[in-house]
């Protein structure tokens, strides 16, 4: 979609309608990057198509695998990887943490850049772990964007200690090709606690789905033998996290909002969003036709601790906005390092549609007030667009800026938004 402003839709009435989802664009990327090291050509079936995932695909070309459309899949063929090229990291994490252990593989030098925003995203953790594992790093000391990892061949590899408490995707990132270092990787974690630990766990779910030994069974240090990567034929699971807001739509507006292909067992950290709605007043089933969510009289203001689910945030700091009773939101300090300060966002964006947030040291302190239409600023950050969305169900005029960044997970949103409320419109005609 483009970068416009949007004015975001007041529903007609309580919902009636399902939503078919996209991929996750978490597993897809994961599922990228262990392609380019598998054994044989792998095939991602619906993986998801956005910027973030469009932007790893782009960086596997650059260091010298196939990754081609095939109708609604991707086929990956892995090649001898070469260094010569520039990575664009937009401003997609996954990229800009992923990508460079696997450069440390590569025949030559790999440049990194992004987006100007994402030169303020840490990264000196995973830079520190991969210059003591063998590689070397050029960065002029910044410890961010840009950089240039001047790969060899091949990778050392062996223990590592970093501290991951700004992002587990530093954990994530060494995971994943630590499979093809000479000596495997020992990752451990010394520091704060680790946010989002759900997303480690995905990642040592499809490094096994690969074939590779992982050893996860101490306390924040995860073992990955040196290997070979198996080729992969998977089906990526709907993106959960970017269900939030569709399915937050049945609470706001005391409807039905039904998910087909939830699945029953899963490691995104975004399936937490049934327990949140459960919390707030929702009625929530999930069987084997999928997640059904269902509102009530009213949302109930929460005390909830999103650390292991943090990209839930701003949906759910919109439902508390919304909510009859305060709220607080524990353990997502580490949010303000995503693609905007994500806390200070929130609370400058609800307190200027009429609305009291406070910022502490993890979260935000949410007094429901009566809010008012006006710009909703979204900061290049996709997860600001939803959450604007939600509120705008209930709240005439919101307008939201640069819309289109939602394209970075869900390039489709405003159409889904539309014929989700479009349902609820021809069911009443």
């Amino acid at each position: 979609m483009p970068s416009a402003d949007w004015s975001a839709p007041t529903a007609p009435g309580p919902l009636d309608a399902e939503v078919v989802l996209p991929g996750s664009k978490s597993l897809t990327n994961r599922y990228l990057v262990l392609a380019a090291l598998a054994n044989d050509v792998s095939r991602l079936r619906l993986p998801l198509r956005s910027r973030d995932t469009l932007l790893m695909a782009r960086a596997l070309r650059t260091l010298g695998a196939t990754v081609d459309d095939v109708d609604d899949d991707w086929l990956v063929a892995p090649g001898r990887l070469v260094g010569g090229g520039t990575v664009d990291c937009g401003l997609s994490g996954n990229v800009m943490r992923f990508v460079p252990p696997l450069a440390g593989l590569a025949h030559g030098d790999v440049g990194f850049d992004g987006d100007p925003p994402a030169r303020r995203r840490p990264m000196e953790p995973v830079l520190g772990a991969l210059r003591a594992l063998g590689v070397t790093v050029a960065d002029d000391g910044r410890g961010s964007l840009p950089f240039t990892v001047r790969g060899r061949g091949s990778v050392r590899g062996g223990p590592v200690t970093l501290d991951a408490s700004a992002s587990s995707q530093f954990v994530s990132g060494l995971l994943l090709s630590g499979a093809r270092f000479e000596h495997g990787v020992t990752v451990h974690h010394e520091g704060a606690a680790v946010p989002s630990l759900p997303h480690i766990e995905m990642t040592v779910e499809t490094l096994r789905d690969a074939g590779v030994v992982v050893d996860d069974g101490d306390l924040h240090t995860w073992r990955v033998e040196p290997s070979e990567v198996n080729a992969l034929d998977v089906q990526v699971e709907p993106d959960l996290s970017n269900a939030a807001q569709f399915l937050a739509a049945a609470l706001v507006t005391g409807g039905r909002v039904h998910v087909p292909g939830w699945p029953q067992y899963t490691t995104q950290g975004g399936d937490f969003i049934r327990e949140v709605l459960d919390m707030m007043g929702a009625d929530v089933v999930l069987d084997r036709a999928g997640l059904t969510v269902s509102g009530g009289d009213g949302i109930s203001g929460v005390d909830i601790d999103l650390r292991g689910s943090s990209e839930l945030t701003p949906v759910v700091a919109a439902l508390c906005a919304l909510a009859d009773t305060p709220s607080v939101i524990r353990g997502v300090a580490h949010i303000r390092g995503h693609e905007t300060d994500r806390l200070a966002a929130l609370r400058d964006e609800l307190t200027a549609l009429g609305g009291d947030v406070a910022e502490t040291e993890d979260g935000l302190r949410i007094n429901p007030r009566p809010l008012h239409g006006g710009t909703f600023r979204t900061y290049a950050d996709h997860r600001m667009v939803m959450a604007a969305a939600v509120l705008a169900l209930v709240v005439p005029g919101v307008v939201v800026e640069d819309a289109g960044t939602v394209a970075k997970t869900m390039p489709d949103f405003t159409s889904l938004w539309g014929q989700m409320l479009a349902e609820r419109a021809a069911a009443e005609a």
